[in-house]
């Protein structure tokens, strides 16, 4: 016969056999004991050794000023830049003794809000979120509850915050200005809609500023996720007619596999007839075949950042709000065919 489960210990347990109240047994867990008396210590002391009792420590963290815990919101954590910058937050938040609870909103405005909620009533000391266009609402909820909160990847436009990233206006800019350079005469963007988001709208003004300052116009197909891989495929073949050298420029990294799916058939054009340049993707686009030439972010750097921005604005409690923008790289390849001798 099986012996019974051993009953688990509460704080309500202790504080009964100490002949005390719970709030008491919880400010000696919480080494709150400076107007508490010998007597009052020395039984709650026997009662925990006794019953071997072992608080819950995040319990102890809510009841505690910091629980030392952050919440990262990130929009998909399957791709190699969630990893990358993961690894970056954590590579600062561990040597301060912090550790990290990770969600995915899959870019989805009602599950962001959901972890939110739910973080904020764990007691998390504060967040670092790649934001959804319909972020706002939820960040003042954020304040309301007294935390602090860092964006990345992006920002809001209608919404003052801490934030960290990229150069997203100049790598678009630079990039297309390379392909312009490269011989490309006609210029297709595949991309989901702008709204508020910094990172989507200086990729997309650096796209076409860049275009019209050489006096280049384009066509554009909007998409969504999850990415309609038979309506990009049939955007592309009404644009690309095999002679006219044809750029394709990709600015969601998570979109790039899906579009590079849907140029399968123009894959024997490249680069010469069709290009292809999108961002990041790092874990495949330089083993693809043609290998995808993209603009890629520094995402641990990026990730390490935000951490240190926002453990600072824990321990300073400030207000002030700080902005940081890194460097991006391009990875030409494949995809891409070698600036003309006459440009």
């Amino acid at each position: 016969m099986a012996s019974a489960q051993k009953k688990r210990i509460t704080i309500n347990d202790i504080a009964q056999m100490a002949g005390t109240s719970k709030t008491t047994v919880s400010f000696y867990l919480n080494g709150h004991t400076d107007r508490m008396s010998e007597e009052t210590r020395k039984r709650i002391e026997e009662a925990i050794r006794e019953t071997e009792y072992q608080p819950n420590p995040l319990a102890r963290g809510m009841n505690a000023k910091s629980t030392k815990l952050l919440g990262v919101i990130i929009g998909d954590v399957t791709n190699e830049f969630a990893n990358r910058f993961v690894k970056g937050v954590g590579s600062v938040a561990d040597h301060e003794g912090y550790r990290l609870l990770i969600c995915s909103s899959n870019y989805d405005s009602e599950a962001e809000r959901a972890y939110i909620d739910r973080l904020i009533a764990l007691g998390v000391d504060g967040f670092i979120v790649q934001p959804t266009a319909r972020f706002k609402a939820i960040a003042e909820s954020i304040e309301a509850a007294g935390k602090k909160l860092v964006f990345f990847d992006s920002k809001l436009y209608d919404y003052a915050s801490n934030w960290v990233k990229t150069d997203n206006y100049e790598a678009a800019y630079q990039a297309i200005e390379h392909c312009i350079a490269c011989g490309y005469q006609r210029f297709l963007l595949v991309a989901a809609a702008p709204q508020l988001l910094s990172s989507r709208i200086e990729r997309f003004s650096g796209f076409v500023d860049a275009l019209q300052d050489e006096h280049r116009d384009f066509s554009k197909l909007e998409i969504d996720s999850p990415v309609d891989i038979k309506a990009v495929r049939e955007f592309l073949r009404a644009h690309i007619d095999g002679e006219t050298p044809t750029l394709v420029f990709a600015p969601n990294c998570w979109a790039l596999p899906d579009i590079y799916v849907a140029m399968r058939e123009f894959y024997p054009l490249m680069p010469e007839k069709v290009g292809l340049v999108g961002f990041d993707n790092f874990d495949w686009a330089g083993v693809a075949f043609p290998s995808v030439s993209s603009i890629e972010q520094p995402a641990f750097e990026e990730g390490r950042e935000a951490c240190r921005i926002l453990l600072d604005l824990i321990a300073n409690d400030s207000s002030e709000k700080v902005h940081q923008v890194l460097s991006c790289k391009t990875k030409w390849r494949g995809t891409i065919m070698a600036p003309r001798e006459d440009a």
